[in-house]
């Protein structure tokens, strides 16, 4: 029986390396897939939006430069649940973040 199992095991042991080595990419990729936002080390938009109908947004978050990213990220959370990246430079993003400023200053 064991004589059995050592035959079924891989002759090249680069070839065992190598498996081993992207099951660990891939658990680690899945692993990192469902990390926390505020854990990542990373810029989190990498594609931005010029502007989205504000009516569709139900909340903002700005995050200032720092040791996980070098620019200033827009993520507009979307009333449908999804998350949108939006370009802090465009003009319509900056009246999107006036506005919700303004309001909040007002209650």
């Amino acid at each position: 029986m064991a004589r059995a199992a050592l035959s079924a095991a891989p002759s090249n042991p680069r070839l065992l390396r190598v498996a081993l080595l992207l099951l660990l990419l891939v658990a680690a990729g899945r692993r990192a897939a469902g990390a926390s936002v505020a854990t990542e080390l990373r810029c989190q938009c990498l594609q931005t939006l010029q502007g989205i109908h504000p009516k569709n947004i139900q909340s903002v978050n700005v995050k200032s430069p720092g040791p996980h990213c070098a620019q200033t990220e827009v993520i507009a959370t979307l009333k449908n649940g999804q998350k949108a990246c939006l370009n802090p430079a465009s003009p319509m993003v900056q009246k999107i973040i006036e506005k919700i400023l303004n309001k909040g200053s007002t209650n």
